[in-house]
């Protein structure tokens, strides 16, 4: 794997990349409290396939982009970050991939922009119409969501999550992601102003828009022990799919599945892709 530096006119996007330059684009989408490297078994896992795999930083997780107005961590401006990432490497079609927050960018993108996305896959994270039924008919869904409420206040919550030396933050993680990676993370989001960009995409508001069903093929992979997002809304995931739909139950994983089962989903992503050609 190597660094990559990938400028746009919204900042400059840190990257992990891996791969023949000429290979099949993959882009992987990571979500809070994390960063591209969430991905390096799946970068790894790809590349020796012959696919040109590439993990950023998302929008306010890259120094050089990280604007300080939870109004700029909107959806869409999100999705435009996806496709000016994908512009800058060249790619006219690629193959998509998201976990926890990336993966809803990853939905919104693959319905703005079907033409572009050759498959999608979310991992954990439902279709954001089937979380939105959910949060209407389903108590259970409800409770787990509540966090998305409680991180709005600020500064309290960054103060609370990075306090004696960032326990909660860290408790996240309930000793499912290698201790390496989760140190990583607690010191990037430990950088001035890095907590507080990363909890503006939950204070940035509702998507400005809607979104449909999807006709993308589409693997979605949702685990058991996943505290997020409930079985209600997994299994309503599939009813916002018309194209091809896949949908893996990983029994007794958390919520970190890439790196708590990253065999698994390397596997799964290869299947998928497989099954999918890039014509």
């Amino acid at each position: 794997m190597t660094l990559l530096s990938i400028r746009t006119d919204a900042g400059v996007f840190d990257a992990i990349t891996a791969g023949p330059r000429e290979g099949r684009p993959v882009l992987l989408l990571h979500g809070f409290p994390q960063t591209g490297l969430v991905w390096r078994r799946q970068v790894e896992a790809l590349a020796a396939q012959g696919c040109r795999v590439v993990a950023p930083d998302q929008r306010g997780y890259s120094p050089g982009a990280r604007p300080v107005r939870p109004g700029d961590y909107r959806m869409s401006l999100l999705v435009d970050d996806v496709v000016a990432i994908t512009k800058e490497l060249g790619w006219t079609a690629f193959d998509l991939v998201g976990h926890d927050w990336g993966g809803a960018v990853a939905w919104w993108t693959a319905q703005a922009h079907p033409g572009r996305v050759r498959t999608l896959t979310a991992v954990s994270t439902p279709h954001p119409g089937a979380l939105a039924t959910t949060l209407r008919t389903d108590e259970d869904q409800r409770n787990r969501s509540r966090y998305m409420i409680d991180w709005r206040e600020a500064p309290a919550t960054e103060e609370r999550m990075l306090a004696h030396d960032a326990q909660e933050l860290r408790g996240f993680f309930a000793g499912k992601v290698p201790k390496d990676s989760a140190d990583a993370y607690v010191r990037h989001l430990s950088e001035p102003g890095a907590l507080t960009a990363a909890l503006n995409w939950y204070r940035a508001g509702r998507p400005d828009g809607a979104i449909g069903v999807l006709e993308v093929p589409t693997l979605y992979v949702w685990s058991t022990r996943d505290s997020a997002f409930g079985p209600a809304a997994a299994q309503e995931t599939g009813r916002w799919v018309d194209g091809p739909y896949r949908f893996e139950t990983l029994e007794d994983v958390s919520h970190w599945v890439p790196e708590e089962a990253p065999e698994t989903l390397s596997r799964l992503l290869l299947e998928h892709l497989g099954a999918h050609g890039a014509n």
